[in-house]
């Protein structure tokens, strides 16, 4: 199973520069998933690559913070906005990385798309249609 996450643009870019090694979630998926398909949202509004999920660590925010602040491509500052308030915190750990050749316009694998808040589950149709182009 796969997921598409929406990731904003100075995101993706630190991701696929290697800076930014952990994508933070306040919440995860309740199926298994192996691959993450990566949603770039607006000003882009682009699927742009996918990755494999080396790891999905979970616990309090403060201890996923010091377990990969290294490589989280952001300040403790904006770490903690984001998870104020929370008892749980997801760092889903990036394995391989591909960035896609051209980035693929979402609307020509479904009319009726609409960039996820946080993810949507997708099926192996999606693989197909973009091996297609």
């Amino acid at each position: 199973m796969n997921v598409l996450l929406s990731i904003k643009p100075e995101f993706v870019e630190k991701i696929f520069t290697k800076e930014k090694r952990y994508e933070y979630r306040k919440s995860i998926f309740k199926q298994k998933v192996d691959k993450v398909i990566i949603y770039s949202t607006m000003p882009e509004g682009m699927i742009v690559g996918e990755f494999q999920i080396e790891d999905i660590l979970c616990g309090e925010p403060e201890k996923i913070w010091e377990a990969t602040n290294d490589f989280s491509g952001i300040s403790y500052g904006f770490y903690n906005e984001y998870f104020k308030s929370k008892d749980e915190a997801y760092a889903i750990k990036i394995g391989y990385l591909t960035r896609y050749k051209e980035p693929i316009d979402p609307k020509t694998l479904s009319d009726s798309f609409t960039a996820p808040q946080s993810f949507f589950y997708i099926d192996d149709n999606y693989q197909k249609k973009r091996n297609k182009e």
